[in-house]
């Protein structure tokens, strides 16, 4: 059986998804809640399985109510279900907690799925937050090596645009022996064998343009 609770401040949502829930014989509404400290009590007192919640609540909203939620019952799963979306809303949602994210627009071909997918500890999104945080993935895996100090970074992309060491000190106003020095550590840091490996690790990481 998976155990539900449904907070949203409207009645006639809570109702709605009540209604809707309970035509499925292994789900079991244990609560729902109108605001957000209330929220957090009837999880505590109830242990659900899932918490569907919206953003919108008195007291405090849904993304405060996730962070404690989070904080005191981490086993829980929360569903994020809302009228409202952006990019900027999804990474908050993400970061609060919540595994699964649905627009209210969404709710008749979305819900029932993410509830299943939460209850099973598995993230559920609808397209948009989907490819939204595949983006976010896609910038992780682009962004430089965080092993760089700043000063490194710059002789890379100056290396990686063709310049010499010669004109690299120039640029940045250092000896030339220097510039050798953070390039060699740069490709010590970065575990490469070689300049040109070093130009090609700017290239994928966006340093310079192919």
């Amino acid at each position: 059986m998976i155990r539900i609770i449904v907070v949203d401040d409207h009645d006639v949502v809570r109702t709605g998804c009540r209604a809707l829930l309970e035509t499925y014989p292994n789900f079991e509404v244990v609560g729902e809640a109108g605001e957000g400290w209330e929220a957090v009590a009837l999880a505590i007192k109830t242990n659900p399985n899932v918490v569907v919640l919206d953003y919108y609540l008195p007291a405090i909203n849904g993304l405060e109510v996730s962070r404690e939620l989070r904080r005191r019952l981490p086993k829980i799963e929360i569903l994020m279900f809302t009228m409202h979306y952006s990019e900027h809303f999804a990474q908050e949602v993400l970061s609060a907690g919540a595994r699964g994210y649905i627009l209210k627009s969404d709710a008749t071909c979305d819900l029932i799925p993410a509830i299943y997918a939460l209850a099973a500890h598995r993230p559920y999104f609808t397209d948009r937050v989907a490819d939204t945080v595949l983006r976010q993935l896609r910038m992780k895996k682009l962004r430089p090596c965080s092993k760089l100090s700043t000063r490194q970074r710059e002789v890379v992309t100056l290396v990686a645009k063709g310049h010499s060491n010669r004109e690299i000190a120039q640029i940045l106003g250092v000896h030339p022996i220097t510039v050798e020095q953070h390039r060699a550590s740069a490709i010590r840091k970065l575990q490469l064998s070689s300049s040109a490996a070093l130009v090609r690790y700017a290239v994928r990481n966006h340093l310079v343009e192919a």
